[in-house]
């Protein structure tokens, strides 16, 4: 795909008129099983790992089913992909299965570490396998590009230790960890396999876990378990789509929910697709694909509503959010902010686009690609925001009551969403004035560097399924370590 030229869409998200495209490449080779459970089951090759953890795991798993049915049916979208992949590179398939033990196989599974996606990538050791990170997006979400960096970073391991298990324990602890207790136990000359070796706790019982979801796909019955039915066929395609594209829109001309656009293409951060080449390209079920497709060759209108706003100087977030006709909870999740009033920024906002002409402007699309991925707040004001109702009187006018109130009148019209000042009695205003406290101070974001905790990382599905995490993992975390030399214990 080629790059565009200029800085900005003065196309407002406008439909060209090129057409577009979709077709799924049938990647593997003609199988007989119907269920892709029979596939999974043919291809396990690892060795099988005699361990006291791995009973402890089924029969957490085996007492609790219904967290197992929905992370089976959250798998149902990505793990044919998956398994396909794994074939190709000639990989057992038990490592298909790893997503279900690093985080339920949730897409927007996200660690105290910020350890991210299916596959639980740190920022750093995401970067170094390709997974690029920006406002925009973060490819560590992407299922299929985040699939091909772990199971690149999965061979590289099997190629420094010679062993699944072994690989396996690096790709949790950090290939530095397994290292070095490899070299501790054979200057003790005591066996350097993975159950012999001094581990971290949870590295201990990584691999007996996945060993424990090995067995239950194997026996299901043994566990007093259904599996959720998986056909042996691919549940989504890509399309191809242009470079600007609200999520909603692009939903509903596939014909899909916005839960199951987001669940396939949950890489994307913002309301609005876009990219700085010339065009995208997006999954979708397979069934969607033609309908996206044809309904986007036919659509005339804007292809996005979004556009790129710069504070004022001392401007605060609900004034904007209330100048754009848009809840403050919307405008802060949008932007990346706290849903307070007061918060005064001073970088590009994205916002709804506007009729009032040089108010907004077309989005920028490199400029914001730069801001940082959690957008720092310049300043918290320390005023107190009173809010009062206002049933209007006969003679009340706009200016009068914005010198009552210690407000402009422009500021009520923005907070009622009134288009003239002309006032009925018996209307009720909503007024939010400011009572400065005279001094201010500054708020940030804090934010740890997991390189400095040895790129630990939590691997849960989510806040969803805390509750449900294995007793024996209260630190269920895994570690990507990007390089042996910089892995900390």
């Amino acid at each position: 795909m080629s790059d565009d030229n200029g800085s900005y869409d003065e196309s407002y998200g406008a439909p060209g008129t090129e057409s577009y495209s979709s077709g799924y490449q049938f990647e593997d080779s003609l199988t007989l099983q119907e269920s892709l459970w029979d596939r999974v089951r043919d291809g396990f090759n690892m060795p099988d790992i005699d361990s006291t953890y791995t009973n402890k795991h089924e029969q957490w798993y085996a007492s609790r089913p219904d967290y197992v049915s929905r992370m089976l049916e959250r798998s149902k979208k990505y793990l044919y992909h998956i398994v396909v992949e794994v074939e190709k590179r000639g990989m057992p398939t038990e490592i298909a299965l790893l997503p279900m033990i690093e985080s339920g196989f949730n897409p927007k599974a996200l660690s105290t570490s910020k350890a991210s996606g299916i596959w639980q990538f740190i920022p750093s050791t995401g970067k170094d396998f390709g997974l690029k990170q920006n406002y925009w997006k973060d490819s560590r979400k992407d299922v299929t590009a985040a699939t091909q960096a772990a199971l690149n970073y999965l061979q590289k391991l099997y190629t420094m230790f010679g062993a699944w298990d072994l690989a396996l324990a690096a790709y949790n602890a950090g290939e530095g960890t397994v290292a070095r207790a490899i070299e501790r136990n054979r200057q003790l000359g005591l066996p350097t396999d993975y159950q012999h070796l001094s581990l971290p706790d949870e590295t201990r019982n990584y691999v007996p876990k996945l060993q424990a979801i090995k067995n239950i796909i194997f026996r299901p019955e043994n566990y007093g378990l259904t599996l959720n039915e998986i056909p042996n066929k691919p549940y989504f395609t890509t399309v191809q789509a242009p470079n600007k594209i609200d999520a909603k829109l692009a939903a509903e001309l596939a014909g899909i929910s916005l839960e199951e656009f987001n669940a396939l293409n949950p890489s994307f951060t913002r309301p609005v697709l876009i990219t700085e080449n010339s065009h995208q390209k997006l999954l979708l079920p397979t069934w969607a694909a033609s309908n996206f497709t044809t309904n986007l060759n036919n659509y005339n209108r804007p292809l996005s509503n979004w556009h790129s706003y710069q504070p004022k100087r001392g401007e605060r977030l609900g004034a904007i959010a209330s100048q754009f006709g848009i809840s403050i909870y919307e405008l802060s999740a949008t932007n990346n902010l706290k849903p307070n009033r007061n918060l005064i920024v001073r970088r590009p906002l994205l916002v709804p686009a506007s009729v009032q002409s040089g108010l907004t402007r077309p989005i920028d699309v490199a400029a914001m690609a730069q801001l940082p991925i959690e957008m720092p707040v310049e300043r918290e004001s320390a005023s107190k925001t009173t809010s009062v109702s206002h049933k209007v009187k006969q003679g009340d006018t706009l200016a009068k009551l914005a010198k009552r109130y210690g407000m402009s009148s422009k500021q009520i019209m923005q907070q009622n969403h009134l288009k003239s000042k002309n006032l009925a009695v018996g209307q009720v205003l909503q007024l939010e004035k400011q009572e400065s406290n005279t001094s201010s101070s500054g708020s940030s974001r804090n934010s740890k560097s997991s390189a400095n905790s040895g790129h630990k990382k939590t691997t849960a599905s989510s806040k969803k399924q805390a509750s449900a995490q294995s007793p024996s993992h209260k630190k269920t975390s895994t570690t990507h370590s990007k390089k042996t030399k910089s892995t900390k214990h």
